[in-house]
């Protein structure tokens, strides 16, 4: 009703509850960090699959079914790339969302697989159509053109609790977030056109899915596949699981 510009960027996050949905998951980089200051990562704390703390998983613990039923979602089946999107600017972000100084609002802090995560915004933003156009214009105040319309989610602003840092820390999956379009809510006229401008992107970000290196772990005596294999990477303090 307020048209598709007028509406404040804060408009529609909020469940019926009250519950903003995008700061809803566990805070699972507090402990991992807190862990890594006292030299317990990995042989006493892991660097991956960190377990969801008890108290957030009380039934009184304010946590949005929603949010409840995506994270069995992600337990269920084993994701490794996902996007969200979001309105209202221009930029592809990636984890950690978190800044690591806890009272400071904006920090670069990147994750053990920074370049991965680097190139994956990177993908995205450079075939997006409104992205890469040499007439875009600022949505707000930050000119994101400067940095290639990419930018680590805390240098940006702190989320914690993001669907982002949960997934890298607490699945195998490498997720980021798509601010798709200066519009928060386009006219629906506008549809085609927003989607004209993301259609290469989703497609390339999901082809993504087939970079590095894939097998199966099995067992040298009976060839079978090993499940829960953890697998390291020398020199990235974040392992992963078959």
């Amino acid at each position: 009703r307020q048209g598709s510009e007028l509406a404040g960027w804060a408009m529609g996050r909020w469940t019926y509850e009250g519950i903003d949905l995008n700061h809803n998951f566990a805070d699972l980089n507090t402990a991992l960090w807190d862990a890594e200051d006292n030299d317990l990562v990995p042989h006493e704390f892991p660097n991956h699959y960190i377990p969801i703390p008890e108290y957030y998983t009380f039934a009184n613990a304010t946590v949005a079914p929603e949010t409840r039923a995506v994270i069995a979602w992600m337990q269920r089946y084993p994701f490794v790339l996902s996007a969200n999107l979001h309105g209202g600017e221009l930029v592809v972000t990636y984890p950690f969302d978190m800044t690591r100084t806890y009272w400071k609002a904006q920090e670069l802090t990147p994750t053990p697989d920074d370049g991965v995560f680097r190139w994956l915004a990177t993908v995205y933003a450079t075939a997006n159509l409104a992205m890469a156009s040499g007439e875009r214009r600022r949505c707000h105040y930050d000119d994101f053109t400067r940095v290639g319309n990419v930018i680590n989610g805390a240098n940006w602003h702190t989320v914690p609790g993001s669907m982002n840092d949960f997934s890298y820390l607490h699945t195998n999956c490498f997720e980021i977030t798509v601010e798709l379009s200066c519009d928060k809510f386009p006219h629906a006229s506008e549809l085609p056109e927003e989607w004209e401008n993301n259609r290469e992107s989703l497609l390339l970000f999901m082809e993504q899915v087939h970079r590095g290196i894939k097998g199966v772990v099995r067992d040298s005596d009976t060839e079978q596949g090993i499940p829960n294999a953890i697998i390291s990477v020398d020199g990235i303090n974040h392992d992963v699981r078959t």
